[in-house]
């Protein structure tokens, strides 16, 4: 979550929502990325997406069946979306998200029992750390 951390960090900085993703398997990072939606001109340019696109291109094969993704920020239903259909085991991120979560805030996909598959997620890590960084985002806008 350190790393993701630090990923949300360079999204602060370059102007976009801070929301840093990092994909492992085992004990690897095989994908790293932060939020670019603006600099990338690509509404799909979550931190999520953008970790599993480079995770996938490293392993060479879209389904990462023993990969865990970590994320600063409750995934969104496109996020979720993307996380199903790379069978990943398990999602774990930092904070809640009230307006757009949905792995337990506004919606279940990833228990989802008409899905086709399931993921295992975990919340509330670094959760304090992850949602100041996204408060002072947010301030900073609102001046």
């Amino acid at each position: 979550m350190r790393v993701a951390l630090a990923e949300a960090r360079a999204s602060l900085a370059a102007g976009e929502v801070p929301v840093g993703a990092v994909v492992v398997v085992g004990d690897v990072i095989v994908g790293q990325a932060h939020n670019a939606p603006i600099g990338l001109i690509d509404p799909s340019a979550h931190a999520e997406v953008l970790a599993l696109r480079e995770a996938a291109l490293k392993i060479g094969n879209y389904r990462l069946p023993d990969a865990t993704l970590f994320s600063t920020l409750e995934p969104c239903t496109m996020c979720c979306g993307a996380v199903i259909q790379a069978r990943l085991a398990r999602v774990v991120y930092g904070a809640p998200d009230p307006r757009a979560g949905a792995i337990e805030s506004l919606y279940r996909l990833l228990d989802d029992p008409r899905l086709n598959h399931r993921v295992e997620a975990l919340g509330g890590v670094l959760a304090e750390e992850c949602g100041a960084l996204l408060r002072e985002f947010f301030e900073t806008k609102r001046r």
